[in-house]
């Protein structure tokens, strides 16, 4: 069930969160689905909701600083300098749990990962809930993450307690997780908050590649994000020859887009940062648009939140 986002809804959605049940809310990134991360049934919930493979770790969400040190053990103060720059914000980290948080959460792994979410609907249900809820974005597990509440009714809706509408997310993308556990900071999935401003306060700062097997944080599986059509990326719409029966999805407007089943743009000025707001969003109009069976995806420059875009449409592509 849907409701608006009012101080009553979100207290009655606080209260379902106490009594172990699942609220879908709103952030800025993508909408979550918030479980009692100290709980370890509700996490399970969460896990069996949205059918999501136990190796696959879990986002803690927080509202205060008080409530990391209650989570997590932070012994490295570069911590606290780096998200004092980001947070509220599209950052998650990487740091060594306390025995507070379920192994489940981590999937066995003796760090977590956490953020501080920029979004005063989120923000106050996580303070008048249990002060720290596991959230994953509130779509069935690979597939296209929702960025409005309509988005998680059609796919969720019947396995959940409550969804809190807050309208359309303000990002559109998940947040970037940065693991601080090691010696130089490194960047496990791109998201909400680009490299280049992560940069301007880390002066040394790795992206991962994706060699490793087992994913020690969210989204950093090779096939994630996905429609249930077939996706393809190609360089530009002008490298699709067949195009009957196929949906196209556009970094910026441009010509020779004749003969496609149905047709999508990211950003009609080619603004990375619209295109990571509304990608989510037109890739759900693809995959249910009538008369395609495979949607093509132009190539977004990776430059800010381009990165970003990039990374998820890979992830949701075919290999």
């Amino acid at each position: 069930m849907i409701v608006q986002n009012t101080n009553e809804n979100i207290l009655n959605a606080a209260k379902i969160i106490n009594r172990g049940g699942l609220v879908a809310f709103p952030t800025e990134t993508v909408y979550g689905l918030g479980g009692d991360a100290l709980d370890p049934h509700a996490v399970a919930k969460i896990f069996e909701a949205k059918k999501r493979p136990s190796f696959d770790p879990l986002i803690t969400h927080i509202a205060d600083l008080e409530s990391l040190d209650r989570v997590a053990k932070i012994k490295n103060p570069r911590v606290y300098d780096i998200i004092s720059h980001f947070w509220p914000g599209s950052l998650t980290i990487i740091v060594p749990k306390r025995d507070i948080i379920p192994d489940l959460i981590s999937s066995g792994l003796p760090t977590m990962a956490v953020r501080m979410p920029d979004h005063a609907t989120a923000l106050q249900l996580i303070r008048e809930s249990s002060g720290a809820l596991a959230a994953p974005s509130a779509n069935p597990f690979g597939f296209l993450s929702p960025t409005t509440a309509q988005h998680v009714e059609e796919n969720l809706g019947n396995r959940i307690d409550l969804i809190l509408d807050g309208g359309p997310c303000r990002i559109g993308v998940e947040s970037t997780v940065l693991d601080l556990t090691k010696d130089i900071p490194l960047i496990l999935r791109p998201g909400g908050l680009s490299i280049e401003s992560l940069r301007e306060v880390i002066e040394d700062v790795e992206v991962y590649n994706r060699t490793t097997v087992s994913p020690s944080s969210p989204g950093q599986l090779k096939m994630h994000y996905s429609p249930r059509k077939a996706l393809y990326i190609v360089d530009s719409a002008d490298d699709v020859s067949t195009r009957s029966g196929a949906g196209i999805l556009l970094f910026k407007k441009g010509p020779h887009t004749d003969g496609f089943a149905a047709e999508e743009v990211l950003s009609e000025s080619g603004d990375p940062v619209e295109a990571a707001a509304t990608l989510f969003t037109a890739l759900h109009r693809l995959d249910a648009a009538e008369g395609t069976n495979r949607i093509y995806v132009e190539k977004v420059p990776l430059t800010g939140l381009g990165a970003a875009v990039m990374d998820r449409i890979y992830k949701a592509s075919k290999k």
